[in-house]
């Protein structure tokens, strides 16, 4: 068995506990009192604390991109799921500067937190998919903007030249910097599917590539795309842990209104095995239990607006989602990396 480090950062301090820690075989080890241990995985707003010695918030940010998979360079329509309104805060809009998108966010979240510090999110469609010169005059327009820290940028894993992951190298040095690859299944045979146009072999090398100039790395995981049974699913996570990641987010496959999958939907709605919000709290603590214990949870599930989402229709906020998922995992008597080999 093994026991996450989150759950033995006191007990190492304390020598005397060392064998009985050791020989633990259940969850009555006297878990000490941080708030990881209360909820029983690694969450990223941790990692985030580590990081800084103040509070920090993503800004999302639209810089106007577009992706491969739309424009013709490898396909037309995007990937079969994918509608990026769906996840667009209500101040991002890409008509605006990025300059003008950082004030609205950060006015959104400075009257709760005057002192908070922000990360710039270049989140919508492939953030690295430009020339040079024009990715690295947005990069710093933002990082220019008072109290941003640092960046966040959201891409797809065929779409990282060396160039670029060099200039990150050395902004990294100075500023916070985090790559998030779109990596959304590790079987092949999904990603065409849903016509994703890269492999899980590109994310893999890409994963590496991105890591070794120590550089953090998130991965995006969506669990329920179509053809894939649940023991798919859950060796994801096996499959995941094999990397040099920092973070992965995950979320449940949404139907969304104006998507190829809407229409694939209308057509044969049993294709598709949608969660309930039961069945997918057990899912993910299944998966969490073979998640390497020292990756960091960044988040569950996404939420797309009322007016956009066809299916499944939860009705709740994820952060409801995420205090099920805390309080199942203490049902269960189980946590992040239990069944890690």
């Amino acid at each position: 068995m093994i026991l996450p480090s989150f759950f033995l950062t006191n007990n190492r301090r304390k020598t005397k506990r060392k064998t009985s820690l050791q020989n633990a075989t259940s969850m009555d080890i006297n878990i000490n009192s941080t708030k990881n241990a209360e909820t029983r995985y690694n969450d990223f707003s941790e990692y985030l604390k580590k990081r800084f010695k103040y509070k920090v918030q993503k800004i999302s940010i639209n810089a106007g991109f577009t992706c491969p998979n739309r424009d013709g360079s490898k396909g037309r329509g995007g990937c079969t799921y994918c509608n990026n309104t769906s996840f667009t805060p209500t101040y991002e809009n890409r008509s605006n500067s990025i300059s003008n998108q950082l004030q609205e966010g950060i006015k959104f979240f400075s009257n709760k937190y005057p002192e908070m510090k922000y990360l710039a999110y270049f989140q919508s469609y492939t953030n690295t998919y430009d020339s040079i010169d024009s990715l690295i005059e947005k990069y710093e327009q933002a990082l220019a903007y008072d109290n941003v820290v640092g960046l966040i940028v959201g891409t797809r894993p065929d779409c990282m030249p060396d160039d670029l992951i060099d200039y990150f190298e050395e902004l990294n040095k100075k500023k916070f910097v985090m790559i998030e690859y779109g990596v959304e299944s590790t079987l092949n045979k999904t990603l065409e599917i849903v016509n994703r146009q890269h492999t899980y072999e590109e994310s893999k090398e890409a994963i590496i590539k991105t890591a070794r100039k120590n550089i953090p790395v998130g991965a995006h995981l969506i669990l329920g795309l179509p053809g894939e049974t649940e023991q798919d699913l859950l060796s994801h996570a096996k499959s995941i842990s094999k990397l040099p990641l920092t973070s992965i987010k995950l979320h449940q496959l949404q139907i969304v209104k104006g998507t190829k999958m809407a229409k694939q939907y209308e057509v044969s709605p049993q294709s598709f095995h949608l969660y309930d919000m039961e069945g997918y709290i057990d899912l993910c603590v299944n998966f969490l239990e073979r998640l390497n214990p020292e990756l960091y949870i960044d988040r569950f599930t996404s939420q797309t607006p009322a007016e956009l989402l066809i299916a499944p229709q939860w009705g709740v906020k994820n952060y409801i989602v995420k205090e099920k998922i805390i309080k199942r995992l203490k049902l269960r008597n189980t946590w992040q990396g239990k069944l890690y080999i």
